[in-house]
């Protein structure tokens, strides 16, 4: 469970989302609440469509709730204007998406520095910060092959060094594993857990049971609400993963 001595990072009080359409309201997350420390390790488990994603959403502020509060590193995100949601994104959020998102025709190294253009490093850092990042998931030996040229458990590690140049305090990572192999997906689910003992908050959104056991605490969603939230310690013990 959440670490009584560290301070939360994100902490949600009956969080909700509902999108307007022709067809009336669709209710995509219902009054959800948890907390999550600083340094803590959490995957957010659900089936298609039960609003994992959407959660994710809010807690990376790339889209907003309707309903509820949340709290960021103790601050109330509501009282945030535009800027400083950007600024907080760039500076102490980090993204890792399925898709991976990288561009095609610019080397690992270009890839990995361009969250730096949207930041107030000075220009002279980025190459050394975007070459730590590169080390850091070992890919040093493709930094200057194109996105295009990787496998795809590069790529995927490409965008995790990518997530880690600007130093977040936190990585959201959305199905890192699924477009990638077990073996390649291991690969991947390692590197995140070593972020996560050098320090690293990480959000994990899976509907996989062997990226979730990499988490301390599983949080389920199912049709916007949350079913439970359980240290996986404890579900492990309890039998509860199936093999």
């Amino acid at each position: 469970m959440i670490n009584k001595e560290k301070k939360s990072i994100i902490s949600v009080k009956n969080l909700e989302k509902t999108y307007n359409d022709e067809g009336g309201e669709t209710h995509a997350l219902r009054g959800v609440t948890f907390d999550i420390a600083s340094g803590e390790f959490v995957a957010i488990m659900g089936p298609s469509g039960s609003g994992k994603s959407t959660l994710l959403h809010m807690l990376g502020l790339l889209d907003k709730f309707t309903g509820g509060e949340y709290y960021f590193d103790q601050d109330k995100v509501e009282t945030f204007s535009e800027e400083e949601i950007a600024h907080l994104r760039n500076k102490k959020m980090g993204f890792i998406f399925q898709a991976f998102n990288l561009l095609p025709k610019a080397t690992v190294l270009d890839n990995v520095k361009l969250p730096l253009a949207y930041s107030d490093v000075p220009e002279s850092e980025w190459n050394n910060m975007a070459v730590k990042a590169i080390e850091a998931v070992g890919m040093s030996h493709r930094i200057h092959h194109f996105a295009s040229q990787l496998s795809v458990g590069e790529k995927q590690r490409t965008s995790i060094a990518r997530a880690l140049v600007n130093e977040p305090d936190i990585i959201f990572a959305d199905e890192p594993t699924g477009n990638l192999d077990s073996r390649s997906g291991g690969v991947v689910m390692d590197i995140i857990k070593r972020l996560n003992y050098k320090g690293k908050t990480v959000v994990l959104i899976t509907h996989e049971t062997y990226t979730a056991e990499y988490a301390e605490r599983i949080i389920m969603i199912k049709d916007g609400k949350m079913e439970f939230d359980k240290p996986v310690e404890h579900m492990r013990q309890a039998g509860e993963f199936k093999k």
